[in-house]
């Protein structure tokens, strides 16, 4: 953290509000919030932001992105020096927290992923995003729907033993299942006892086989729409069943690609604010500018901002960075404080982490500054 005390004044992104305001800082914790209750600016939009003609700057907490594979040529799997290098790309782009996320391979390579993690968080780059643990997304995935992971390497539950799964539990923050697979329920259990959270996803489940995924203990939903059943009239699945409940919250890649903004306003009509949170899915070509590369082994291409499979139109990730994500939120029409919320507050308390993600006294101080443009500032940042 950030030793020493300093002030930031602006316009400063509260829970339900955005308001002119300064906040003190003492060795990287928050220590005093002042507002000047004139100057508020309630559900402030993209045009109600350009307001700050008086360019004092937006002030918000820390984003947080739960699903990332890699940032600026540098990928999640790709070992400690690469870990190091993805903490720095993201924090360029207003995340202050991460989960390193990998996609299906082997249980070995999967355990050495964790292994590297594990031995590289205590010595995480402090001017890059701080790691929370990680996230596996796969193996435990539906062939049907397994979008950009490779078929050979996909697994039921029932046919691992749980002490292969124990080797991937310290550390595991979030993983994907897909419920309707053999041996899924009793998987979402062990997880769930070890703190875990589960998130289903890549999955062709029925309407019905959804709901028994979270009444089993999942409470989150992977890149919801994508690599799932939906909402079909007479036949409808994962995405409905998620978009239902409202105890169950959803990843949103808000990139334009793989949800369009026009599906966007149903899910936040459908979602309690608090249930829905960005994600990037980013790959290690975001932020390169370069047009091939690979993911789990499988080739990728970059056609028009959209990451697929080289030769085909499957998805296979994003390019997309969360700040990015959080603008096109707002230029939907959603309002700032819920979009920050979506990007910073929500993803924490999925997590049950609760001593950031606020502006408030009591918290940690990773903060970051946007121009009224919602772009970076020089100054944004005050700690992870």
């Amino acid at each position: 953290m950030t030793a020493g005390r300093f002030e930031l004044a602006g316009w400063l992104v509260l829970d339900d509000r955005v308001a002119l305001g300064r906040v003190t800082v003492e060795d990287g914790w928050i220590a005093a919030v002042e507002l000047d209750e004139e100057g508020t600016a309630a559900g402030l939009s993209s045009e109600g932001a350009s307001r700050g003609a008086d360019d004092r700057p937006l002030i918000a907490p820390g984003f947080v992105d739960l699903h990332v594979h890699g940032f600026g040529g540098f990928d999640a799997m790709g070992g400690p020096d690469a870990l190091s290098g993805m903490a720095r790309a993201v924090r360029a782009h207003q995340v202050t927290s991460f989960l390193p996320t990998a996609v299906t391979a082997s249980l070995d390579a999967l355990e050495r992923f964790a292994d590297d993690v594990r031995a590289w968080m205590p010595h995480a780059p402090e001017d890059g995003a701080q790691p929370l643990g990680f996230n596996l997304e796969g193996p435990f995935l539906s062939e049907a729907r397994r979008g950009a992971h490779d078929p050979a390497l996909l697994l039921a539950p029932a046919d691992v033993p749980t002490s292969r799964l124990d080797r991937l539990a310290e550390g595991l923050r979030m993983i994907t299942v897909a419920p309707e697979l053999p041996g899924a329920l009793d998987l979402i259990a062990w997880a769930v006892e070890r703190g875990v959270v589960v998130s289903l996803g890549h999955s062709a489940a029925t309407f019905a086989q959804a709901q028994a995924g979270y009444a089993a203990g999942a409470r989150s939903t992977t890149h919801l729409f994508n690599a799932m059943t939906g909402i079909d009239h007479r036949s409808p699945g994962l995405a409905l069943a998620a978009l239902l409940d409202d105890a169950v919250a959803v990843e949103l890649i808000a990139d334009g690609h793989h949800v369009v903004p026009e599906v966007w306003p149903l899910i936040t009509r459908l979602k309690p604010p608090d249930r829905l949170f960005l994600v990037s899915d980013a790959i290690a070509l975001a932020g390169t500018g370069a047009g091939q590369g690979r993911i789990g082994g499988l080739p990728v291409e970059i056609a028009r901002g959209r990451a697929v499979l080289a030769g085909t139109s499957t998805l296979a990730g994003s390019v997309v960075a969360l700040d990015t994500a959080v603008r096109n939120l707002v230029a939907s029409g959603l309002p700032l404080p819920h979009a920050i919320a979506a990007a910073s507050r929500n993803p924490l308390a999925l997590l049950g982490i609760s001593d950031r993600g606020r502006i408030a006294v009591g918290q940690r101080a990773a903060l970051v500054a946007f121009d009224p443009q919602l772009r970076v500032r020089p100054e944004a940042g005050a700690g992870p």
